[in-house]
């Protein structure tokens, strides 16, 4: 079996999920954003706020060419990747020669429970620990993030359901170890 690439709308369970998946096939797992911060010494959030889009798109995809170049020699690897790499052609072509995507599709409530537990304020009371995405609309409150998160869902689930060789979808009323049987099922079928 080749690698398999999870991806999906943050705090989907991508991580968890890999972490999971490599347990049971007794592989590595990785994931792009460590892979980032591990090339550049920041993380992509840093990047993003400090270098630009183009920056960070430019360190995530080389990022993946050396992971792609790492797991080589290897018979299998789980791969975690950021929310944002289904905008990086170029880092999903390196990923796409090791492995298949599998999109773990999460409900929208769910994702953004997640994101909205992140928050924080600082002394003016200013959020803060949010996706570039939504920090960039300068939400004054949770509701205005929801919003704002529900209108990048709507276009994120079109556009990893175009590039997923897999979809899944993750119930938030399952447990981590039934959501990883649908995705080991659904990798049976795809055999």
């Amino acid at each position: 079996m080749s690698s398999i690439i999870l991806m999906g709308i943050k705090h989907c369970g991508k991580s968890t999920q890999g972490k999971l998946l490599a347990k049971h096939f007794e592989c590595p797992f990785y994931d792009t954003d460590d892979e980032v911060t591990q090339l550049t010494g920041k993380t992509p959030r840093e990047i993003y706020t400090e270098s630009g889009k183009e920056a960070f798109l430019e360190a995530e995809k080389q990022a993946c060419k050396n992971l792609a170049e790492k797991i080589k020699s290897e018979t299998m690897a789980i791969i975690a990747t950021g929310g944002g790499i289904c905008n990086n052609p170029a880092a999903l072509d390196e990923l796409h020669k090791t492995g298949k995507f599998i999109f773990l599709n999460a409900d929208e409530k769910t994702a953004a429970d997640r994101i909205v537990r992140e928050i924080s304020y600082d002394g003016i009371g200013s959020m803060k620990n949010l996706p570039a995405y939504i920090a960039k609309e300068n939400p004054k409150n949770v509701q205005e993030v929801r919003s704002i998160f529900h209108n990048f869902y709507v276009e994120r689930q079109k556009i990893y359901q175009n590039l997923c060789d897999i979809e899944i979808k993750l119930e938030h009323s399952s447990s981590k170890s039934e959501n990883r049987q649908k995705i080991l099922d659904a990798l049976k079928e795809m055999e």
